[in-house]
């Protein structure tokens, strides 16, 4: 099981946007800059909804074929009672097993159900449906397209790995997203990670006050970009020496 990471932790993450999270990530050295964060295939379908953040419960879907035993939506009883048995926050994480995809694997009924169940918002590789309404429940969807009908909708494996966006999302593995997109959080960094965040911030906001002053010269904005620089030094080691 990965370590837990403490609600205070996640509330601060909450608090700033996913490149800022990424770019703390960074300076921590702890992958490579390439890895961790889905690529563009992967869009959130609210971009004004505020930054999700919650644990990986993953599962596989398929919609192509009718299932050989049962109803469509196989599976999502399970699901719900394995997520009722989880603490939150979660977010739902489905690789669409169907390429291309052919059907809808969220919309209004199931993210009612994921919501009422504790879970924040949902990562699929494949598409999403109802958008007015899951919007209306603001409730953060991140989808690989749109498409109208559910098709045959089968829930086939629930809580393995799966490849969403490029990403192997393991379940309980921490998210963040916004309209930016979404990356994952290794929960051992995770800490330094929401402490790290406001001194970016700071940091950026040299230059870009520097910008904003307006009549800024070469020399002015070379001399805001070093100490911007200096200030991301500073943190970068006080920030590594907390994950040791």
């Amino acid at each position: 099981m990965p370590p837990a990471v403490p609600t205070d932790v996640l509330d601060q993450l909450r608090r700033f946007d996913t490149p800022t999270v990424c770019n703390v990530l960074e300076l921590l050295d702890h992958r490579p800059r390439t890895a961790g964060y889905m690529d563009g295939r992967v869009r959130a379908c609210f971009p004004a909804l505020p930054p999700m953040v919650g644990f990986a419960r993953t599962a596989t879907f398929r919609a192509a074929a009718p299932p050989r035993s049962g109803d469509v939506y196989a599976g999502l009883v399970k699901q719900v009672e394995q997520l009722a048995e989880v603490p939150g926050p979660k977010v739902v994480v489905f690789q669409d097993l169907d390429d291309p995809p052919v059907a809808a694997t969220f919309g209004e009924v199931m993210c009612s159900t994921y919501r009422a169940f504790g879970c924040v918002g949902l990562v699929t590789s494949g598409a999403g449906r109802d958008l007015d309404q899951v919007e209306a429940l603001g409730f953060p969807c991140f989808t690989g397209g749109t498409i109208p009908s559910h098709g045959y909708s089968q829930i086939v494996e629930l809580g393995g790995p799966v490849r969403v966006g490029g990403v192997w999302v393991n379940p309980g593995e921490l998210l963040h997203g916004d309209r930016n997109g979404v990356t994952t959080i290794p929960p051992e960094v995770a800490a330094a990670v929401a402490e790290g965040c406001p001194g970016y911030v700071a940091a950026e906001a040299v230059v870009l006050d520097c910008l904003k002053a307006g009549a800024v010269t070469a020399a002015g904005f070379a001399a805001a970009r070093a100490e911007c620089h200096a200030r991301l030094r500073e943190l970068a080691g006080r920030l590594k020496s907390l994950v040791g």
